[in-house]
Parts: structure tokens; sequence; C-alpha cells
């Protein structure tokens, strides 16, 4: 069985764990989201230049295993995607709340 089959270590979570992690996520604000969208894009960012060194190595005929480089060139990819998808939905977000009448 892969590891993404096991289940065992997954445990009920209380109602009081969830208040204790609200209040972890209050204390922080918006500091703790900004620097995780910061890292996100660096972690984008970080492969694009991955995907675009690949394709490089790929049109000199540097590439020694082709399957890796098919694999950092797709990382890349779904990584933009991702991005541009959840980039997306925020925009929607803050549109849909500039519409809300009070």
């Amino acid at each position: 069985m892969s590891e993404f089959g096991k289940i065992d270590g997954i445990s009920g979570t209380s109602t009081a764990d969830l208040l204790k992690q609200k209040s972890k996520i209050e204390a922080t604000g918006g500091e703790a989201f900004a620097q995780q969208l910061k890292s996100a894009i660096s972690e984008v960012n970080e492969l694009q230049v991955s995907g675009e060194n690949t394709l490089a190595d790929l049109a000199t005929g540097q590439v020694k295993d082709l399957h890796q480089a098919a694999l950092a060139i797709g990382k890349a990819e779904t990584s933009m995607k991702l991005m541009l998808e959840i980039r997306n939905k925020a925009l929607n977000a803050y549109k849909e709340l500039g519409r809300t009448q009070l």
C-alpha cells in the first residue's frame, strides 16, 4: 500500500482543540497569512526558474535524464496554474465582498 493510502495517523479534533487553534490564528493575524503567501509565491518562482533552466538545458542537449526534465517542467507548469487559480478565486471573493450590501 502506498504512503497516500495510509490513514492510521488521523485522529478526531475536539471543539476545544479547534478553539485553541482559532485563538492562535487570531493572535498572529494577517502577518502569518502574508508570510504564507510570500512563501508560496517564492516556491512557485523557484519552480519556474528550475523549469526554465531545464528547458534551456533541453534545448542545448545538456539534459542527461529526460524523465527528470519532464517532471521539473511539469511541476513548474502545474504550480503556476494552481497559483493563477488561487489568484482568480481570491479576486472573485474580493469582488463578491464589494457587491455585498450591508
